[in-house]
């Protein structure tokens, strides 16, 4: 196991230390000294830091590198959020290979997305959102290595209590628990030459593989959900240089045809070509 390994193990049983002391104190009436809760958080953060900063600087220099192209995860109308194309690393954090990472959003015309909610509702089902249940696609040939099929998709968290909820107390309590628990549920690709693809938040028992098998460029791989770290239905996609979420670093990508799109912009992706058509 390596030390990069060891100290995200490190840091996450510290976190869950400190959540523990908390939860205990408020619910349990438990009356520890309050010192008690101090080395665990700054071990928390120390380590947080001190990787993220390592990672950035054996990243540094990887935005000059030639991005991997592959084709688009998804097929149809669909909009670009936190997207390496506007700001690096994309949802502020290196961990979990993100660095690069891009997530997207179904967007047919017109587009039937509820708009976020200041107060009310708090919370809306999924079948509300066009994204859910959209066909996510293999976008490479590629082996996979990784799959996790059956947590459960929870309601949106699009009105500001229920961001509240998720940042405040959800997030803590699933990165303690480990990166299954912040993607939900996903599959990871082997694309060849240390490359990974990892698509996240996957619809319940939408996974249509498994590990060890092979698929083609374009094959139904699964379906978009909203499971893990999620505030609705959308495709979260990455490439990284290693199947290991605690460890691996983020690689750029480009989607043919289409580029990587920024923030709020649209884009439909070109079919890709069958296995008869590519020998053409």
């Amino acid at each position: 196991m390596s030390i990069r390994k060891l100290a995200v193990i490190l840091a996450r049983c510290c976190l869950l230390l400190v959540i523990v002391l908390v939860l205990g104190m408020i619910f349990a009436g438990w009356d520890p000294p309050l010192w008690l809760l101090f080395p665990p958080a700054v071990i928390f953060v120390a380590v947080s830091v001190i990787q993220g900063r390592r990672t950035a600087a054996a990243l540094k220099g990887t935005t000059a590198r030639t991005p991997v192209e592959t084709g688009a995860p998804v097929s149809g109308r669909w909009t670009a959020l936190n997207s390496p194309a506007t700001k690096v690393p994309s949802h502020g954090i290196h961990s979990y290979g993100q660095t690069y990472a891009i997530d997207i959003l179904a967007a047919p015309e017109p587009d039937p997305r509820p708009p976020f909610a200041m107060l009310w509702p708090l919370v809306r089902g999924n079948s509300r959102y066009p994204a859910f249940g959209a066909p996510v696609l293999a976008v490479a040939d590629a082996t996979v290595v990784q799959v996790l099929n059956g947590r459960r998709d929870h309601l949106t968290r699009t009105s500001l209590p229920a961001l509240a909820w998720m940042m405040l107390i959800e997030s803590p309590l699933r990165e303690s628990a480990g990166p299954s628990w912040i993607v939900g549920n996903h599959v990871v690709l082997d694309l060849g030459d240390g490359t990974y693809a990892m698509y996240a938040h996957l619809k319940q028992g939408s996974v249509t593989v498994a590990a060890g098998d092979r698929v083609r460029a374009g094959q139904r791989i699964a379906a978009c959900g909203n499971t893990g770290n999620s505030t609705e239905s959308h495709v979260h996609f990455q490439l990284m240089d290693g199947p290991d979420l605690d460890t691996a670093r983020g690689i750029p990508f480009t989607w043919r045809g289409i580029g990587v799109p920024a923030n709020g912009e649209s884009f439909t992706p070109e079919p890709e070509a069958t296995p008869a058509e590519r020998l053409d």
